[in-house]
C-alpha cells in the first residue's frame, strides 16, 4: 500500500476516534473500517492479525460499554426510562441546535424524567450527575478500546510492513 492511502488510512482512524469524543460519527465503525480497507490492501499475514486484533479490541469496548456503566446505573438507581428520555432529548437537540444540541437534550432529558418521578431538584440533579458519570465512562471504554486497536496498526505500518 503506497504512502498516501496509509496516511490517509491512519486520518479515517483519527477521525473515528474524535466521533467518539464528539459523537458526530459511529467513530469505533469509522476506525475498524479503515483497518479493514487497509488490511484488504495490505494482504499480508501481518494485516490480517493487525485487522482481527482491531476486532477484538474494539468488538470487546463495544460489549464492555454497555455493561459497567449499565451496572453502575442500576446501582445508583437510575432507570432505563430516563435514559431512553435523556437519549431521545438529545437526539432532538442535536437537530435543533446544532453542535452543542446532544450535550444540552440528553442531561435536559434525564434531569426532567428523574424530577418527575423523583420529585425533588436535589434527587433529580443526583440521578443526572450518575447519568453523565456512566455516558462518560461508555465514552471513555469506547475511546480506549478503538485507541488501542489504532496503536495496533500503528505499530505494523511504522515497524512490521
Amino acid at each position: 500500500m503506497n504512502s498516501v492511502a496509509t496516511f490517509l488510512v491512519g486520518v479515517a482512524i483519527f477521525v473515528g476516534i474524535i466521533g467518539i469524543v464528539i459523537p458526530v460519527l459511529p467513530g469505533a465503525i469509522l476506525s475498524l473500517a479503515a483497518i479493514l480497507i487497509w488490511a484488504l490492501e495490505e494482504q499480508s499475514a501481518t494485516g490480517w492479525v493487525v485487522l482481527s486484533a482491531a476486532v477484538v479490541l474494539i468488538g470487546a469496548s463495544q460489549v464492555v460499554k454497555y455493561i459497567v456503566p449499565e451496572r453502575r446505573l442500576r446501582e445508583s438507581g437510575v432507570p432505563r426510562r430516563s435514559m431512553l428520555i435523556g437519549i431521545l432529548l438529545g437526539i432532538v437537540g442535536f437537530f435543533l441546535i446544532p453542535v452543542v444540541g446532544l450535550f444540552v437534550g440528553f442531561p435536559l432529558g434525564v434531569y426532567l424524567s428523574e424530577r418527575q418521578r423523583l420529585g425533588t431538584h436535589d434527587q433529580a440533579w443526583v440521578s443526572t450527575k450518575h447519568a453523565l458519570r456512566a455516558t462518560g465512562l461508555s465514552i471513555l471504554i469506547e475511546f480506549i478500546g478503538t485507541s488501542l486497536a489504532a496503536a495496533v496498526w500503528l505499530v505494523a505500518v511504522l515497524f512490521l510492513v
